[in-house]
């Protein structure tokens, strides 16, 4: 009896090129210890300074880690440390939508269906309040517009502004930072048009939303 031909083995993923893995390391690195010099990842990694620098400048430029300076143990002389940006941060798992979740959970069972839209209406209303120093009513509608699509763009939604041709003010949110939570709770969704309304001083609708699966929130201004 013959044997047949060799079963096909599973293909395991292609291993990261080597420095990406170095890049992946340093990552790890500055998220277990915290801010390290040059020199001290360059010992952990078994590499040479200027190796590390080269891979160091790299994350930079992908907004990944920042340097600054500080004394060590605030006394002797000034060294350049690596740390981890908002952006490296993220790069690592997160359970913040879960608690977030479990939070408005506990919230709706001992105080009733209306009061998770109550507490995001009153996250939205201390959000307006912190805008009004930055979008002062002075603003041209315009400008008020695009600056609170600027900060919209800071806290993660990728937001940019459009103009229809009748001159209608869209705002586009191309990200939903909290697409877990707002897919199991739309109450995020209508606070969050609320904050627009409060923010703008304008009717607001929104046309699209990518908690039904749309590619993007998208916002008329005014009537």
């Amino acid at each position: 009896m013959t044997a047949g031909p060799p079963l096909p083995t599973p293909h395991a993923a292609p291993p990261l090129p080597a420095p990406e893995r170095t890049k992946h390391r340093l990552l790890e690195l500055l998220k277990r210890h915290g801010p390290q010099t040059v020199q001290d990842l360059a010992g952990h990694l078994g590499v040479s300074v200027p190796g590390a620098r080269r891979h160091l400048l790299d994350l930079q430029d992908q907004g990944l880690i920042e340097a600054r300076t500080e004394r060590p143990g605030g006394r002797g002389r000034p060294q350049h440390v690596f740390l981890l940006t908002d952006r490296g941060e993220a790069a690592f798992p997160k359970t913040y939508s879960l608690l977030c979740l479990d939070v408005l959970r506990h919230v709706q069972t001992l105080f009733g269906e209306g009061a998770a839209l109550q507490v995001l209406d009153a996250r939205s209303a201390e959000l307006a309040g912190q805008l009004a120093a930055e979008l002062p009513d002075n603003l041209a509608p315009e400008e008020r517009v695009r600056a609170f699509a600027a900060w919209l763009t800071g806290m993660g939604y990728d937001a940019v502004t459009e103009q229809d041709e009748d001159g209608t003010w869209f705002i586009v949110e191309r990200n939903c930072p909290n697409l877990t939570v707002a897919r199991q709770y739309p109450e995020l969704c209508r606070s969050e048009l609320g904050l627009f309304v409060q923010v703008l001083g304008l009717p607001v609708t929104r046309e699209t939303r990518i908690a039904c699966g749309q590619g993007s929130c998208r916002y008329r201004i005014g009537s």
